[in-house]
């Protein structure tokens, strides 16, 4: 797939080997390690109030993320939303880049789904 904006070598092998999602579903693989799920509800909570409920309404979140994206996907959407606020060059063309766009809208897809199943 080619970019519209022009993307910087370092960015495209960033994204290339990050990662494009193939033909398997995400809930097939299961492929978020534990450690990346306790990251994001870590995170969630924070967010959301450090109580059970949101312990419950955050692990649900997650795994409803999980059955949507594949772990690959996910990791390169939180790689694009880190480095797009440095404040360089490098950090613009994370911005503006047509598959940093298509990874973050899968992943801001995948969150909304789990907003409307968890919360």
């Amino acid at each position: 797939m080619r970019c519209a904006v022009p993307v910087g070598p370092i960015v495209a092998i960033c994204l290339a080997l990050m990662g494009s999602s193939g033909p398997v579903s995400a809930e097939d693989l299961n492929d978020y390690p534990t450690s990346a799920r306790a990251e994001y509800v870590f995170g969630c909570m924070k967010a959301n109030g450090e109580t059970r409920e949101a312990i419950s309404h955050c692990s649900c979140s997650i795994d409803v993320i999980a059955s949507i994206i594949p772990y690959e996907r996910y990791v390169t959407a939180e790689t694009v939303l880190s480095m797009s606020q440095v404040r360089s060059t490098l950090g613009t063309q994370f911005r503006t880049s047509e598959q940093a766009a298509s990874a973050l809208n899968d992943l801001r897809r995948a969150q909304a789904e789990a907003e409307v199943r968890c919360f």
